[in-house]
């Protein structure tokens, strides 16, 4: 199947505030990718819902699925300290005055795709706060069982460029009361933050969450570490029905943390969750903690994906 730039005549309108929808269709798996901040819009198997979807005239809600370059979650003042040199960020967050999820939330990727794969380009541009010139690009590829995404940062700046990267996908099983589904997250230390949500400490994780709680038990807003990885390399993540079927979401290496995010305001659903794999946790432009700093012209490459049995 040859490959097709956007814009084309089939696609939905950028009238809608998440740009240009890419529909991707191998067998009984689907996906939706949203032009703006490259999003993972929705992913289907079979009928069931495996991120759960919202209306197509809304801005993307609680940052659905996005991707967060060059750095995820926040900055504590939007302010960093870069190898000596003083840095500002834009206030992105004025309710806790952060700068918050980096700076392609809200960028229109350009895009090309086939039936079963979308691939979205977007350059982060010397700003405010960021000098820096980095190009990326992520990959979405629809498999039999769920999707595989692929990023790539490469810097094209005269310096080595620090960056970190994340994403923010939501899962479920649509046809189950997601009160009822089982979450479990390996990980053995969580972040403790303050009222602003910025880390202050770490503390051990609870043997429950790693072996698995009632979703509808949780209320979290929490980022995790020292994370347990299969033989593979793989770490994984699920959402499990009372019937058995589950949920995977794996985030590959260099992905060693991730932010877990529990709502009851999310578009037509009573409660969602957000597992979203990250190189690095909040305020980690001054912690340093997984932040990389790419050579001129170097690549960085990560994966993750999700998968339903």
């Amino acid at each position: 199947m040859p490959t097709r730039a956007w814009p084309y005549d089939d696609e939905v309108s950028t009238a809608s505030p998440t740009g240009a929808q890419i529909s991707l269709q191998l067998g009984l798996a689907s996906a939706q990718i949203a032009q703006v901040g490259a999003s993972l819009r929705s992913l289907r198997i079979g009928g069931v819902d495996l991120v759960p979807p919202y209306p197509l005239d809304l801005p993307t809600p609680a940052c659905s699925g996005v991707v967060l370059a060059p750095w995820p979650n926040r900055v504590r003042d939007g302010k960093w300290d870069d190898e000596g040199t003083s840095r500002t960020l834009a206030i992105t967050e004025p309710k806790l005055n952060n700068a918050s999820h980096g700076l392609l939330r809200f960028t229109a990727y350009e895009v090309s795709h086939t039936d079963r794969e979308a691939v979205l380009r977007a350059s982060i541009v010397p700003q405010t706060g960021y000098p820096y010139l980095v190009e990326t690009t992520v990959t979405y590829a629809l498999t039999a069982d769920g999707i595989d995404v692929t990023h790539t940062l490469t810097n094209r700046s005269a310096t080595p460029a620090p960056v970190a990267l994340g994403t923010h996908p939501f899962v479920t099983i649509g046809d189950v009361d997601p009160h009822d589904l089982v979450l479990r997250i390996p990980a053995e230390t969580a972040f403790v933050t303050d009222e602003r949500m910025l880390p202050t400490g770490t503390q051990a994780v609870e043997s429950a969450l790693r072996e698995g709680a009632r979703l509808g038990d949780l209320a979290l807003d929490t980022g995790f570490t020292d994370l347990s990885r299969d033989a593979d390399g793989r770490v994984r993540h699920s959402l499990t029905a009372p019937d058995g079927r589950r949920v995977t979401l794996w985030q590959g290496e260099g992905f060693d943390y991730v932010q877990v995010y529990t709502t009851p305001a999310y578009p037509g659903q009573s409660l969602a969750v957000a597992i979203e794999p990250m190189t690095a946790p909040a305020d980690a432009l001054n912690s340093g903690l997984g932040i990389r700093r790419l050579a001129p012209d170097e690549t960085w490459t990560l994966r993750w994906g999700i998968t339903y049995a």
